[in-house]
């Protein structure tokens, strides 16, 4: 099967991989072609900023998250090889993965999609040494197929002359475009990426600036030229792409209960797939804002994802009405799952600074932040305990990434039901606080690696609609 497509990479994370391919994204796109985007590795803001860019939503190919013939079938669902081109942006360097092996890297989902890779270099401070790396990172992997490099943050003319010359001296892959330093202020940052597209009213400005980026300093013929020779995909013997390829989301019988989203620029980490499986086994979702609205919807339920909330503390705080009836209704046994942002919002107190920022005071944990991340990674957990959502003693597939911490944790009122096999948590190896019919964690999950998350909402979402009807 031909599948025209393009995995962006780069040495290391910071290089400037997401800017280039949103610029990529956009060129393409306002060239007449339809280009679907992907994000490989666990990531909503690169994700957010990429979906913008095409227009469609973008989808995550994640080779630790999902199983392999997951990834291949979700890729092959969201792209019509006749009509569309993939562009993936990669997570990290192209061969960075969690073990010596490199079983999660970019350059294993490039070769697994047998995809040719662009390769982003910083060329802050250095010439001819880059000719060494650029020829040793094509040498590292013979069976991965890099297609050019682009030259990212490049001084001025004479700077970009001798790196050409000594790439094309010494490398096999050829040079498809020389970036000079970018004005920062058209792409802000927050901690390790771009500020999410909600909270960036110049979000189309900083598109356009990377599709004028794009077309003024990188050679999109040639680009477009390695995306038409893309060899065909392989494909095993027994695939089928159908619905029964990707993990099964059992729909629930009965009437549709409503599930509501907590969706804003505090709010705003959703995984496309997740929000889909919850439709997918029989849930309406209606969206809601602690930002914009005085109090919760009538539903059967509650997913809250991750974001900043700690932006938006006085704001969140200062809407009493809403926090007060969510929690009223998680007293009643409202069905609520929660990551991240989404767990502080259902502590007691954000602390910041001199300042405390009263939550929606569901479980009792306060939290304060640190300059530095607190938990950062893919993550592993077993189910130690009974909860609304997971079988106990399972084991799940998640990733976190936070630099909020806990501050203060009161067990006597509510219980921690995750056992981490990886990752930090919420505090003594434990994650995953649970009361009554609310479960909030740390670990963000991908519904195709846990089909039966989306499943387990719905029932109970269900079952408390129609325990509210007369």
């Amino acid at each position: 099967m031909k599948c025209p497509g393009i995995v962006i990479s780069a040495l290391h994370g910071g290089a400037g991989k997401t800017i280039l391919t949103l610029g990529i994204v956009a060129a393409l796109r306002n060239h007449g072609k339809r280009v679907a985007p992907f994000k490989k590795g666990p990531d909503y803001i690169d994700a957010g900023w990429l979906a913008l860019a095409a227009g469609r939503p973008c989808y995550n190919l994640d080779t630790f998250l999902l199983e392999p013939e997951t990834v291949l079938t979700s890729f092959l669902s969201n792209i019509n090889p006749s009509k569309d081109i993939a562009v993936i942006e990669g997570n990290r360097g192209l061969y960075d993965a969690i073990d010596t092996e490199g079983s999660t890297c970019t350059a294993e989902l490039a070769k697994f999609l047998n995809l040719p890779v662009l390769l982003c270099v910083d060329c802050t401070k250095t010439t001819r040494t880059m000719a060494a790396v650029v020829e040793g990172v094509c040498s590292f992997d013979p069976d991965v197929n890099i297609c050019g490099v682009v030259l990212n943050r490049v001084a001025g003319a004479r700077h970009e002359n001798i790196l050409r010359q000594s790439i094309d001296q010494y490398c096999h892959a050829p040079v498809l475009g020389a970036i000079p330093k970018l004005r920062q202020q058209r792409f802000p940052e927050r901690h390790m990426g771009l500020v999410p597209t909600p909270e960036h009213a110049w979000a189309q400005d900083s598109i356009e600036a990377a599709r004028e980026m794009a077309q003024a300093y990188l050679d999109l013929d040639a680009i477009l030229a390695a995306v038409e020779a893309a060899a065909p995909l392989s494909l095993p013997v027994d695939f089928k792409l159908d619905e029964q390829a990707i993990p099964a989301i059992r729909p629930v019988p009965g009437d549709r209960p409503k599930i509501g989203i907590i969706q804003d620029s505090a709010f705003q980490f959703y995984y496309p797939e997740n929000l889909e499986a919850l439709e997918k086994a029989g849930a309406e979702l209606l969206f809601t804002s602690p930002l914009k609205e005085k109090v919760p919807p009538a539903v059967g339920g509650f997913y809250i994802g991750g974001g900043f909330p700690e932006t938006h503390a006085a704001e969140l705080a200062a809407n009493e009405s809403y926090r007060l009836e969510l929690k009223r209704r998680a007293e009643a046994d409202l069905p609520i799952y929660a990551e991240c942002g989404g767990l502080m919002y259902l502590g007691e107190t954000l602390h910041l600074k001199e300042s405390a920022f009263p939550m929606a005071g569901i479980l009792p944990v306060e939290f304060g932040f640190s300059k530095r991340p607190q938990g950062h990674g893919y993550t592993r957990l077993e189910i130690a305990d009974d909860n609304p959502f997971f079988k106990k003693g399972i084991e799940i597939k998640g990733h976190e990434f936070h630099y909020s911490r806990v501050l203060n944790w009161d067990g006597a009122k509510a219980r921690l039901v995750f056992k981490m096999l990886r990752g930090n948590g919420i505090t003594d190896g434990l994650d995953g606080a649970c009361y009554k019919n609310c479960l909030a964690t740390y670990t963000h999950i991908h519904a195709l690696g846990n089909p039966d998350w989306a499943t387990a909402l719905v029932r109970s979402a269900r079952k408390f609609q129609q325990s509210k009807q007369p």
